[in-house]
């Protein structure tokens, strides 16, 4: 069981013979289109594409664009390269990770695909701090779709569309007219299960899946990927100073590798013990993510508390886990 969260933006793609489609945060693209082993190996192999469509688009233009959105994220943008691919958080006040953007410029506009149902409350908030700043907001989800073409790919990317290119893979910011014809062209299609199995093992965190209220980006690993140290203020700076110069952060983000005998999934939230307590034992964490890997078989990411022994044998609900480190003690 995932976070929950409705939406209106239904991919065409569902349409398509086997597509079964996602619930959840992810409900508007399919889950899987008949076989998802297959089309993991798919991905793994650069090969495909995923329909991200259901993911928010904001763009933000104008001249003062960089300068500006330096001020209110945790990245360091001010002299971002024309076609780097970057990401970075907005935080609250306290330090807590409220979004993650997933951002490149093109010269004239920064790009930022965002979590479904996220967006709303992102442009209301970047509204609020545009003051005498050069700058324009605008929520192009309706008639942007992002496409997802695993590392390897060879696919092409038709003119004009603006291009995110990571380790990962790259994210096409597709005119949404483009999207079914763009698919039947590139296939295979591979669906939101082989995608996120991929990055489960690619320990990468999701925010609304590994976050909570009060996660805040040390936990996860994300200093010098999504936040920068030597940039200068911005909400909730003092907190993530505080913890990196100060301190340790209360919760870790873990690996763990699943009892391949269990036929159950953990779902998101299930508890996390250590297996010396057995199942009665104290809650030390929550399985964020799980899933079931083509190679690899189940596994999952989970939020632990810091002083948990990294060598420690775990249980999740039932299922005995072993830990990979993600975010040191």
């Amino acid at each position: 069981m995932q976070p929950q969260q409705r939406h209106s933006t239904i991919s065409p793609l569902l349409s398509l013979p086997g597509a079964v489609p996602a619930e959840g945060v992810d409900e508007g693209v399919a889950a899987h289109y008949g076989d998802l082993f297959r089309e993991q190996r798919a991905l793994a192999d650069g090969t495909g594409l995923v329909d991200l469509s259901h993911r928010g688009v904001v763009t933000v233009t104008g001249e003062d664009r960089l300068s500006w959105l330096h001020l209110l994220l945790t990245q360091h943008v001010s002299e971002l390269p024309v076609g780097q691919a970057t990401e970075a958080l907005v935080l609250s006040a306290h330090g807590h990770i409220e979004h993650a953007l997933y951002l490149v410029d093109d010269g004239e506009t920064v790009w930022a695909h965002v979590e479904p149902g996220t967006r709303e409350a992102l442009i209301a908030y970047l509204e609020s701090m545009k003051f005498f700043y050069r700058v324009e907001i605008a929520d192009r989800t309706d008639d942007i779709a992002v496409v997802h073409l695993p590392a390897g790919s060879i696919a092409e990317v038709p003119e004009g569309v603006v291009v995110r290119e990571t380790a990962h893979g790259r994210d096409l910011f597709l005119p949404r007219a483009e999207l079914e014809p763009y698919a039947a062209g590139h296939g295979p299609l591979a669906g939101i299960l082989a995608y996120e199995a991929l990055r489960v093992e690619g320990h990468r965190p999701r925010v609304r899946f590994e976050t909570d209220h009060r996660t805040i980006p040390h936990e996860l690993g994300l200093i010098g990927t999504a936040v920068h140290l030597q940039k200068g203020c911005y909400r909730g700076q003092e907190t993530v100073a505080r913890v990196h110069n100060l301190g340790k952060p209360p919760r870790r983000l873990v690996f763990l590798h699943l009892d391949g005998s269990e036929v159950h999934l953990p779902g998101h939230g299930a508890p996390v013990r250590l297996a010396a307590d057995g199942a009665e034992g104290r809650q030390l964490g929550f399985v964020t993510t799980s899933a079931r890997h083509h190679e690899l078989g189940p596994i999952a990411l989970a939020l632990v508390k810091r002083n948990v022994p990294v060598d420690a044998p775990l249980l999740v609900e039932e299922t005995a886990a072993s830990q990979e480190v993600v975010v040191e003690p």
